[in-house]
């Protein structure tokens, strides 16, 4: 009667709803071994002690954990280091639960396009502008990171030097970033008076041009449905001419961490034809055509209408 209670293989995986195949594999990687192999025949018996464990692993798989994540789960004896390992596990899948919930969202857009799209189009003419910048060539894969890091080392930069920033920071982007997964990339900020030249950091004009635009709401990973958007209606009813895609960070990670409030405006240069007049935006300083010859901090800004 004091002999414990033991289950062949079989018996223990309708008793955990394992697979004798799982189970293999788990005592193969010292998850979940059997108190006792037959060192004749192999065969493996497991302890009834050990069904809650089996349970346990199985709900962790059911929730995506990775097995050495179980592992260590399963064999820390300290219990805040045990809960710290979960969270962080649940933190995860929250995640990824918010980046679905948002592909089904855009998903359903697609299934079912409306005209807001549209009505969000505009168009603007932007004049030349002094600007600080970094441009670099980089890979598509990388462009993100390199976007978000430059445009952190510029307003550092531009802050700890007292300069005067005159809108919000935009990015021109080479045709070949997305048709070759390569190219040029620029990031700049406009600003007014001195600036000296540091590290990567340098100085450009941004040249003039008229744009149709879009303003996309939320993360930059979800550009696609914008760009699309405005591509369409430039195909529709403007001239497209040559020259970068522009970007203007209207909100963005400078202003604040959540991606829900980011607001990028797109800008698809066109020769505009319509008899409404451009507007003109963004501009908290005057133009300028030359780098390092900046107008008086008392000249009027331009408008700030929206499109």
């Amino acid at each position: 009667m004091g002999a414990r209670a033991l289950l062949a293989i079989g018996d223990f995986s309708r008793a955990t709803q394992l697979s004798v195949k799982m189970l293999r594999h788990y005592h193969q990687i010292g998850l979940l071994e059997p108190v006792d192999v037959d060192r004749a025949t192999g065969y493996r018996r497991y302890s009834i002690d050990q069904i809650s464990t089996a349970q346990i692993i199985r709900r962790f798989r059911a929730l995506e954990m990775p097995l050495d994540e179980i592992r260590t789960v399963m064999s820390t004896t300290d219990i805040r280091q045990r809960n710290e390992l979960i969270n962080a596990h649940l933190m995860r899948l929250e995640s990824q639960l918010a980046q679905t919930k948002r592909a089904v969202e855009q998903l359903r857009e697609l299934l079912e396009p409306g005209p807001v799209a549209e009505g969000r189009i505009g168009y603007r003419r932007v004049e030349a502008t002094a600007a600080v910048a970094i441009s670099e060539v980089v890979d598509l894969s990388d462009a993100l990171t390199w976007v978000q890091g430059a445009l952190a080392e510029l307003y550092a930069t531009l802050t700890a030097q007292g300069v005067r920033i005159c809108g919000p920071a935009g990015g021109i982007f080479a045709d070949e970033l997305i048709a070759s997964e390569r190219g040029q990339a620029t990031v700049f900020v406009p600003f007014g008076g001195d600036f000296r030249r540091t590290g990567r950091l340098t100085e450009l004009v941004v040249p003039a041009a008229e744009l149709a635009t879009v303003v996309h709401a939320g993360s930059y990973r979800d550009f696609d449905l914008a760009y699309g958007a405005l591509a369409t209606h430039v195909a529709q009813h403007a001239i497209a001419v040559d020259g970068p895609i522009r970007e203007y960070f209207l909100v963005g990670p400078h202003d604040t961490r959540d991606e829900t409030a980011w607001r990028t405006e797109i800008g698809w240069p066109v020769f505009h034809t319509t008899t409404a007049p451009p507007t003109r935006r963004h501009l908290a300083c005057p133009p300028t055509m030359q780098p390092g010859h900046h107008p008086d901090d008392h000249a009027q800004p331009g408008s700030s209408k929206d499109a």
